[in-house]
């Protein structure tokens, strides 16, 4: 009979997703002790590089956010439905890292993002007509970093209760109400943004004695953070455009529907290297995005035979080592000696 090896291929690479994006391990899907076979006919298909088609009609809507595997950082970009449009792999969540990933996508009328590390001026340069919603999930928890959720004053406290009721707001009207509110409390409270303490004596090494080291600091620091995030994000207008164009306004759908799905799969199949994490990650969301059907496409020539690499030729024999010899040489213990050591 003859032999297809394209159909094999096929077939190794199905049984091989049918194991990444599975719950079953390798002798459960070979029904084999150990699957070593499995392992040795599939080891080609991590060469395989999974990959999204262009993105050539601007969504309406973007959500990015990152995510952490071992060392290595991978952003993603999706659409209001769950479906990956683009990834980018970096070190940290980078200005540069974000606008690698802001190309591979023209540029949205809303973009949803968790105002990290560099994202807000890589949209500023990659897409700088689009609208921006902070995710109101994750103001919430920079309130709580700053206020903690037990503030000790009154005016943290009802800080903390406005902060609860932004991610409450629903309609315009309330938004309008929301704002009210945070311009009465600025109103009662906001002399003690503006408060500050000064050290008594300066040490001996130039600093003074302050708890930030120079002469004065503001008296409630954390107070004054929280209350300046809510006001910085209004005057920038990113806390109510989904009331204005639609759209969501958080990232969990991002958070939950692709990064719990990808931190799943690792963990079912916990103790791979870095390298097949990042490769079984990004088969993840090549299925998110339903496209599984066009990973045989994805079998190139140099993932099933990788070329190997030659063996050096010396244009002359070898003449390995030296037999006898008079030079004098460490390893063997003689060297030419000087000072006490050689009598001289």
């Amino acid at each position: 009979m003859r032999k297809r090896p394209d159909l094999t291929r096929h077939f190794q690479l199905d049984s091989f997703l049918k194991w990444v994006l599975g719950k079953a391990s390798q002798p459960e899907i070979t029904r084999t002790h150990t699957g070593r076979t499995f392992r040795r006919n599939t080891a080609w298909c991590w060469r395989v590089t999974p990959r999204l088609p262009a993105v050539t009609i601007p969504p309406k809507y973007v959500i990015i956010d990152g995510t952490y595997i071992g060392d290595w950082c991978l952003l993603v970009a999706t659409d209001d439905q769950q479906t990956p449009l683009a990834w980018q792999w970096c070190a940290t969540e980078s200005q540069a890292a974000w606008e690698a990933l802001l190309k591979q996508v023209p540029a949205p009328l809303v973009v949803i993002c968790d105002g990290g590390t560099g994202v807000r001026a890589a949209i500023r340069e990659q897409w700088p007509d689009t609208l921006t919603q902070r995710c109101i999930f994750h103001v919430w928890l920079n309130l709580r970093t700053h206020l903690t959720l037990n503030p000790r004053t009154p005016a943290g406290q009802s800080l903390l209760k406005i902060g609860r009721r932004l991610r409450q707001v629903q309609t315009t009207d309330e938004a309008v109400a929301w704002l009210q509110h945070l311009n009465d409390w600025h109103t009662l409270y906001g002399h003690l943004t503006r408060e500050r303490s000064y050290a008594k004596r300066r040490l001996p090494g130039g600093l003074w004695d302050s708890p930030t080291g120079k002469k004065w600091w503001y008296t409630h620091d954390r107070l004054r953070k929280a209350y300046n995030l809510l006001i910085e994000l209004q005057r920038r207008d990113h806390l109510f455009t989904y009331l204005k164009v639609g759209g969501p306004k958080t990232t969990s759908r991002l958070e939950g529907g692709v990064n719990a799905v990808i931190k799943e799969a690792l963990r079912l199949h916990r103790g791979m290297t870095i390298e097949h994490q990042k490769r079984a990650a990004e088969w993840v969301l090549i299925e998110r995005a339903q496209l599984l059907h066009t990973a045989n496409e994805m079998i190139t020539e140099a993932a099933v035979t990788p070329p190997q690499q030659r063996r050096p030729q010396f244009t002359e024999p070898d003449p390995g080592p030296q037999l006898y010899d008079t030079g004098l040489s460490a390893a063997e213990g003689l060297w030419t000696r000087s000072g006490w050591g050689g009598r001289s």
